[in-house]
């Protein structure tokens, strides 16, 4: 599909490459472990890559190929890997890019599994973990070392919605001979694309506002480079083995079909909330890109077309306060997932985010205080009454 059409079209018609079987509106779901072939030179032709027929799901599927070309075109790249999880997506590709002796640069605030990845697993294979804020200008130059070949951040970061320049450390990194992954679950392709501003790969959680339904687990990798596509997808999606359902494939091909139309109302009823968060009187700190007071605001509106739906905001005392407001709440569910169309409540410091080190929660943009809401589709009225009646139970 061409890039003159919206994103909306691409959205629901994008990486199709003719008129389904049967005339179905719909693709099939290709519910198959493997694939027949009518000779030996057949095999021999997809073997090479001569051909793009397909072996075994684990290495390609019909429906996987589908979700893979849609995401690579609404992502603005070349090609992309589908992954069981965001986080066999995440793993995969920070593994994929680095080797023993390199070191990695990383943005203080991570969602806690990908801080573990980092911090925890890599050392064990040779590679050199290395925490920044790149919030702050020239960060990166100060941190990076002479072995960095890789900076990984998310941009709104989990979950103080921290924003970064992403165009800014890709050209630093750059200059320093390392690429840029860039996580952007929280943004989604509708409202920011990382590798139109310099980035090489984007990674998503697709199991959140991609699918936005609550119903399936999966992640994806997209990049302008088609070499480390296919390093990517062969070298290390088929060897770790963290391959997509083609079911779940088709879930998430179904729910992109109104992500523009989601994120809209998801971010219309965020702005909504945040402002009603910001005068209540028991809420100490408002963290939303939306908001002015925002230390990455402008950086925000420079590089995303929308603030998106998670907010983060802190009450006035201690955990067991912060626990008696989310326990109080009632129309919010308390989850650890995001995107949904309900909305979505828990305490980082207790759930996402518990294998933070607790004495150092701050250095990292945490308090045990913090709140995460991931707005939902409801009413926004409906969802501002419950948590007013949740915060007036604070003393």
């Amino acid at each position: 599909m061409s890039s003159r059409h919206g994103f909306e079209t691409r959205q629901i018609h994008a990486g199709s490459t003719g008129p389904n079987p049967e005339k179905a509106l719909n693709p099939p779901i290709f519910m198959t472990s493997t694939f027949t072939f009518d000779s030996i030179a057949a095999v021999d032709d997809v073997m090479s890559f001569r051909s793009d027929d397909y072996v075994y799901t684990r290495g390609n599927n019909p429906t996987l190929r589908l979700f893979e070309n849609r995401m690579a075109d609404l992502e603005n790249g070349v090609g992309a890997v589908a992954f069981a999880s965001g986080m066999a997506a995440i793993s995969s590709t920070l593994f994929s890019l680095l080797k023993p002796g390199d070191s990695v640069v990383a943005h203080k605030t991570l969602y806690g599994s990908s801080h573990s990845v980092i911090t925890t697993l890599l050392p064990r294979y040779g590679i050199r973990s290395i925490i920044a804020d790149l919030t702050l200008p020239g960060e990166l130059e100060r941190k990076a070392d002479k072995n960095t070949k890789l900076v990984y951040f998310e941009t709104p970061a989990n979950p103080d919605l921290s924003i970064i320049d992403i165009r800014q450390i890709a050209e630093q990194a750059a200059a320093i001979g390392a690429k840029v992954v860039v996580d952007n679950t929280f943004a989604t392709p509708f409202l920011q694309r990382p590798l139109d501003l310099g980035a090489f790969a984007v990674v998503h959680s697709a199991t959140k506002y991609l699918c936005g339904h609550g119903d399936v687990l999966g992640g994806v990798t997209v990049s302008k480079d088609m070499d480390y596509i296919h390093e990517l997808k062969f070298g290390y999606m088929c060897e770790f083995g963290g391959t997509m359902s083609p079911f779940n494939a088709w879930l998430l091909l179904r729910g992109m079909k109104t992500l523009s139309l989601r994120m809209e109302r998801h971010q219309e009823n965020a702005k909504k909330v945040a402002k009603f968060l910001l005068q209540h009187p028991k809420v100490s700190k408002v963290l939303y890109p939306g908001l002015t007071d925002h230390p990455g605001h402008e950086t925000a509106k420079k590089q995303m077309s929308g603030f998106g739906a998670m907010i983060s905001f802190e009450v006035a005392g201690d955990l067991s306060a912060t626990s008696h407001v989310v326990d109080a709440m009632k129309l919010p569910a308390l989850a650890v997932s995001l995107g949904d169309c309900e909305t979505l409540v828990e305490l980082p410091a207790a759930m996402t985010h518990r294998g933070y080190d607790r004495e150092h929660l701050a250095e990292f943009g945490l308090t045990e205080s913090m709140i995460r809401l991931s707005i939902g589709l409801e009413s926004v009225v409906d969802i501002i009454e419950d948590l007013g009646q949740a915060l007036g139970r604070l003393s």
